[in-house]
C-alpha cells in the first residue's frame, strides 16, 4: 500500500494553518514537497485534507477490501492560527474511488462520492473492492473539518480466502491532523513581490 497524505485537489483551494507571521513563512511548495514544507513549519491542513491510497495485492490471489473506518484520537477547538494558500496555479485530481469524511461528526464515516479522473466525473463506488498484484485500486479520501481541530487515522479491513485483517493508515506512525479555519486571516503568495498578501475574499472550504 502507498499512502500519499498531502495531495492537492486544486492548489487554488488548498490552505495550511501556521502559527507564524507572513514574514516568517517561506514561499508555498510544489505538491510533491508539501509534506516536508508542512512538517518543517508545523503546518496543519485547513478545512480539507486529501489523502490518496494505492492498494495492490502481492500475488495473483484476490484481496477484498471490506471497509474503511475513521478513528478519532482527539478533538479540540479549531487552531487560532493564520491560513496560507498554496495558490500558484491549479492542479487536476485523479480519483478512481472517492470518499468524503465529516470530521465534525461525533462518529465520522467514509461516504462514497463521485470523483474526477481528468476531465471526466466518475460515479460514486462503495466498498467492497477487489485487488490483486495485477489489479490495484486507488482510494482518495477527502477529510473535512470546519468547527474542530481533529487528530485521526484510518483503518482498512481486508480479507483473502480464510485470512483477514485490518491495516492502520496514518502519517508515518502519527495521526493525521485537520483543523477548521473559518474566520481566520488568509494570505496568498504574490510572486511579483515575493511576499504573502492578505486575501479578504477567499473562503476556506
Amino acid at each position: 500500500m502507498t499512502i500519499r497524505p498531502y495531495q492537492w485537489e486544486d492548489k487554488c483551494l488548498q490552505w495550511y494553518l501556521l502559527n507564524r507571521k507572513p514574514g516568517e513563512v517561506p514561499p508555498p511548495p510544489t505538491e510533491q514537497d508539501a509534506r516536508g514544507w508542512a512538517s518543517a513549519l508545523g503546518a496543519v491542513p485547513a478545512g480539507t485534507m486529501k489523502i490518496e491510497l494505492s492498494v495492490q495485492g502481492t500475488s495473483s490471489d484476490t484481496v477484498v477490501l471490506q471497509g474503511l473506518h475513521i478513528r478519532t484520537v482527539s478533538r479540540a477547538a479549531p487552531l487560532p492560527w493564520t491560513a496560507y494558500s498554496m495558490a500558484q496555479g491549479c492542479g487536476d485530481g485523479i480519483v478512481p474511488a472517492a470518499f468524503n469524511i465529516n470530521l465534525d461528526a461525533d462518529r465520522p464515516l467514509a461516504h462514497a462520492t463521485p470523483g474526477q479522473q481528468g476531465d471526466t466525473t466518475t460515479p460514486a463506488v462503495d466498498f467492497p473492492f477487489k485487488v490483486s498484484e495485477s489489479n490495484p485500486q486507488v482510494l482518495t479520501i477527502y477529510a473535512h473539518a470546519h468547527s474542530v481541530n481533529v487528530a485521526w487515522y484510518l483503518e482498512l479491513d481486508w480479507s483473502s480466502g480464510s485470512r483477514s485483517g485490518t491495516v492502520r493508515i496514518d502519517d508515518h506512525g502519527k495521526p493525521f491532523q485537520t483543523s477548521g479555519a473559518q474566520g481566520r486571516p488568509i494570505y496568498d503568495y504574490d510572486t511579483d513581490s515575493n511576499s504573502w498578501l492578505i486575501d479578504t475574499t477567499a473562503v476556506i472550504q
